[in-house]
């Protein structure tokens, strides 16, 4: 139920207050706090709304927002306006907290629910015991998109300020209380909005914009419950192949298969775990998911819950692929790996056991699998002891990241299923082997798997177009349509911001310039010499809890005049969860993230601060690199590959809107001479971006 009270205004006078504590109760429980203020506000509103009593006026208490898992207290739809109130019951201070949450609540109606798009939305905070208000200026300014900004008032003050508003921008239009309520709700979350949703067992229809968006996922997830029943039934050992559009929701449909497999059954005959190589999104994930953990069990069963042992229980299914590779590096039995083989020391697998160490899992979901490490790169890795804290050091280690990987869930006896999300041209570090990999080690060493594969994967983008080839017509191959994700969902303004960014970098500027005046007025890119400016910008557009900061190539070294610091490393957990006031906060604008610490995560707004590691220089891409004091040319073509990436990556970060920063440079300072910069400053011009 998206509602727990809904009535006409008339109607609600009417209705008696046990019976509308009654169904209020049925649906949201009998906490004695929430009691309480649903009581003071019944009582209330039956007082405030009574000039407001005719059939066409409504009232909804505790509508959901499941993007946010929140509930509004109260919507109000008066004359064409839709008022959204949150109640602070014996506050006397107006909280900036709560003047952004009812905010949220407000922006995420008009951005995600159909019948409130073109609808006047006015946020409401009731502190009821705060100080008078001046009602004539209460009424603050509307933005483009029909949103005011909050009003604040007290318990004495509300019907004047609907009276106030309603004589400003009331509209004869009446709002049908029931259209209003099946309206088409069609968010897009965030990745951590998503999986938070998903933690909290809201399905993928909740929390997705597009009907198309969530019935691909739920194909997807579905065809892979599918396949792991058949590979429990059957006992087999299975790889999936899930590809996808950027931003179609890959992680998305590992979360989901993950928490769904924990949610059916956590008894160690369905152990799954989500694996990811970047870091930072598994960080970010680990703190919301926990924070999540922690307030639920507060609000729903009373007690203190610790953050460490909810983070706990996040990790044993999601979790850093480095970390899991080092518990099953500490399974290994050393001396094998000298004769080029690997096998399992038993007496480890027994004191970890002991220890408390999870067994080898059923099912295995590594995502972004495209980036596993070559076997050059892994074995140099551990040759240096990198997986072990440089206290035990592996040897001539025989096999690719991909192909360990398998080896460590062929070691169950039973069944295994391993399921592998991979993107298209994306890779950002050296040494990272490409989905052929993966092929390799499957129709190679272990011939006995069968093989699931997304209908897309045999495109150019994977492994070069070559899929096809490394399968080599194998009778154990099924392709399914279903293991493909077609459609974005990462912005809601602007789907064709991937094809713009991609047209941007391939240098084609007819193409750029044409698709980017399809979708500016409602993805507002801009452009900037000045540093300040677009931090002026990003705190101007940024409305309420909406998410905004700086991001750069990591190889930006010579942004520190503008008090960029590339070599500072950030927490990203708290860059990307924490508020505006702290200083850890992306929003707080002093730390900045690179493309290692973005990937796969999103902002509302984001300022790309341009250096001249990436030139334009005669129409083509320059590459460079800083060492000590002076740039260096990149010639390596896979290096320049990688670098243009790390721009993809940035330039696909925001949700709603970006500002690009290109320095002026310094005719005073070699390592920023101004035509380092200017080349990128009139080919963005070129393209129709406006300058602030």
């Amino acid at each position: 139920m998206n509602y727990y009270y809904k009535n006409t205004i008339k109607g609600f006078l009417n209705d008696n207050k046990k019976v509308i504590l009654k169904e209020l109760t049925f649906y949201g429980g009998n906490d004695p706090m929430q009691l309480d203020a649903w009581e003071y506000e019944i009582h209330f509103l039956k007082r405030v709304l009574v000039k407001y009593k005719n059939d066409t006026n409504s009232i909804i208490f505790e509508y959901t927002i499941p993007r946010l898992h929140k509930r509004v207290d109260v919507i109000l739809l008066i004359k064409g306006i839709v008022y959204v109130l949150e109640f602070k019951v014996g506050s006397d201070i107006y909280d900036q907290y709560a003047v952004d949450q009812v905010l949220d609540y407000a922006l995420d109606l008009k951005n995600f629910h159909k019948e409130s798009e073109n609808k006047y939305i006015i946020p409401v905070l009731i502190a009821t015991k705060a100080k008078d208000t001046t009602i004539d200026k209460v009424l603050k300014r509307r933005y483009d998109n029909l949103v005011y900004d909050p009003i604040c008032v007290n318990g004495n003050y509300v019907y004047k300020a609907i009276d106030n508003t309603l004589s400003k921008v009331g509209s004869k239009k009446n709002i049908d209380l029931n259209k209003w309520i099946k309206s088409r709700y069609e968010p897009t979350p965030t990745i951590i909005e998503a999986a938070s949703s998903l933690y909290l067992n809201h399905t993928v229809e909740d929390i997705t914009k597009h009907e198309a968006s969530a019935k691909q996922i739920d194909d997807s997830v579905d065809c892979l419950l599918d396949i792991i029943e058949y590979s429990k039934k059957k006992k087999r050992k299975s790889i999936c192949f899930v590809t996808g559009v950027p931003g179609a929701g890959k992680t998305l449909v590992g979360l989901d298969v993950a928490i769904k497999q924990r949610q059916k059954d956590s008894s160690k005959d369905n152990l799954a775990v989500y694996l990811s190589g970047n870091g930072p999104l598994v960080k970010v994930l680990t703190a919301a998911l926990a924070k999540d953990k922690v307030d639920r069990e507060q609000i729903v069963k009373h007690k203190k819950y610790n953050l460490t042992d909810a983070k706990r229980e996040v990790k044993s299914f999601i979790q850093d692929v480095y970390a899991y590779r080092e518990q099953m590096l500490k399974k290994i039995d050393l001396t094998s790996v000298k004769k080029g083989i690997l096998k399992v020391n038993k007496k480890n697998v027994l004191s970890q056991k002991k220890a408390g160490y999870a067994e080898i899992e059923h099912i295995a979901i590594f995502d972004e699998a495209q980036r596993s490490w070559n076997h050059q790169k892994l074995s140099s890795w551990l040759e240096r002891g990198g997986s072990y804290g440089n206290k035990m050091k592996v040897h001539n280690f025989p096999m690719s990241e991909a192909e360990f990987l398998i080896w460590s869930l062929d070691l169950r006896k039973d069944w295994a299923v391993i399921i592998c999300l991979v993107g298209g041209g994306q890779e950002i570090h050296d040494g990272e082997a490409g989905i052929g990999e993966w092929i390799k080690a499957i129709t190679g060493k272990f011939k006995n798997w069968d093989i699931y594969v997304s209908g897309h994967l045999t495109d150019k983008e994977y492994a070069e177009g070559k899929v096809k080839k490394l399968l080599n017509d194998k009778k154990n191959v099924e392709y399914i349509d279903k293991l493909h994700l077609p459609v974005s969902m990462r912005s809601y303004r602007s789907e064709k911001l991937s094809k713009f960014v991609n047209h941007l970098l391939d240098l084609k500027i007819k193409e750029a310039k044409e698709i980017y005046q399809s979708f500016k007025t409602k993805y507002p890119i801009v452009l900037t010499r000045n540093i300040n400016d677009a931090k002026k910008w990003l705190k101007k557009k940024a409305r309420g809890n909406e998410r905004y900061g700086i991001i750069v190539s990591s190889k930006a070294e010579r942004l520190r005049p503008l008090a960029i610091d590339v070599k500072r490393e950030i927490e990203v957990e708290h860059w990307f969860l924490e508020d505006k006031k702290d200083l850890r906060s992306s929003c707080f604008l002093e730390d900045v993230a690179t493309e290692f610490d973005v990937q796969g995560l999103e902002l509302d707004y984001a300022c790309i601060t341009w250096d001249g590691d990436l030139r334009l220089v005669n129409n083509k891409w320059d590459f460079n690199n800083f060492r000590t004091n002076n740039w260096q040319k990149v010639n390596k073509k896979e290096n320049q590959e990688y670098q243009l990436n790390a721009y993809r990556v940035l330039l696909t970060r925001a949700r709603q809107g970006m500002v690009i920063c290109v320095p002026e440079g310094s005719d005073d300072d070699d390592t920023r001479k101004p035509v380092f910069y200017d080349g990128v400053y009139k080919y963005l011009k070129k393209i129709g971006l406006d300058e602030i």
